[in-house]
């Protein structure tokens, strides 16, 4: 008799060939998991580097435009009273800047002063010839084409376009209490924020003076100037300001004992040992020496 043949046997997955792979699988979760919070650590600390230096550029922009321009007044192309339009004939400047309302004069130690956190600019504004604005129209141009308008501002964006020929004055303040540096000016009474996370503000007035030995230059801080009323004359031998500014993030890192910086004032500071919002976060420092337009130095 023919017999069929008998079914090939099954195996299944034991119990231990099961528990290896579930702990195999669990390992590599593990690992893929570890790989994945150091790379979103590093991604967040190069993120919050890279937010500190574009706040640092910005605000030192802003306040170098305004002390760049400080003391600054009207180039009269015309001091002769003729009719020559060459920009290129000789020029004469103001000592004062008296505006066409009337209302408005300032004097060169007026147009510059402050503290060892707070700093206050000025410079005269005045119309000017532009193109594509609404207007009063220059001489022989159409209105809609070319006109005449304010255009310089404030560190806030003040005064408006229609407002006349004034001084420009930009008051920066650092606020410790929220951490903030500030700015108002020209009618605005309410400091506005212009970057945050701020550990510290400093600026140092860069001092000319001239004897018989000849020139020097001394870094004086804010605290050490006297006021314009009552000595005008160090004020006008202001020559530049020396802005220090420390900025820090927002991303709690790990940092080994003894991570430091060295602040405006030459002191370490240990990031590991600060408190609050500060603790563990990176602190970066930033220093530009701005020379005022009006000045020179001999």
């Amino acid at each position: 008799m023919k017999t069929s043949p008998s079914p090939l046997q099954q195996r299944g997955v034991t119990l231990i060939e099961l528990m290896v792979g579930i702990v195999i699988g669990l390992l590599v979760v593990a690992v893929a998991m570890g790989a994945l919070m150091v790379s979103r650590g590093i991604s967040g600390t190069v993120s919050d580097a890279s937010g500190i230096q574009q706040q640092g550029a910005y605000v030192m922009r802003v306040i170098g435009q305004q002390l760049r321009q400080t003391g600054s007044l009207y180039l009269n192309p015309n001091p002769t009273g003729g009719s020559n339009t060459d920009v290129l004939s000789p020029v004469a400047f103001e000592i004062k800047a008296d505006g066409v309302s009337g209302g408005n004069s300032f004097a060169q130690e007026s147009t510059l002063a402050g503290a060892s956190d707070t700093v206050t600019t000025g410079f005269r504004r005045y119309a000017d010839n532009v193109f594509m604005v609404a207007g009063t129209p220059a001489s022989g141009a159409s209105a809609a084409t070319f006109g005449t308008d304010y255009l310089a501002r404030n560190c806030v964006g003040a005064p408006g376009n229609s407002s006349t020929d004034q001084l420009v004055e930009s008051i920066f303040t650092f606020d410790s209490a929220k951490n903030e540096l500030q700015c108002r000016g020209n009618g605005v009474t309410t400091p506005q924020p212009i970057v945050q996370n701020v550990a510290q503000f400093q600026a140092l007035y860069v001092v000319q003076t001239t004897d018989a030995t000849g020139s020097k230059v001394k870094y004086t801080k804010g605290s050490d100037m006297p006021t314009a009323a009552t000595d005008p004359t160090t004020w006008r031998r202001v020559q530049g300001i020396q802005v220090c500014l420390v900025l820090y993030g927002s991303e709690p890192i790990d940092m080994p004992a003894g991570s430091a910086y060295t602040d405006c004032t030459g002191t370490s500071v240990d990031m590991t040992t600060l408190t609050g919002t500060r603790k563990n976060r990176m602190h970066l420092v930033f220093r530009n020496t701005f020379q005022l337009r009006s000045q020179g130095l001999i």
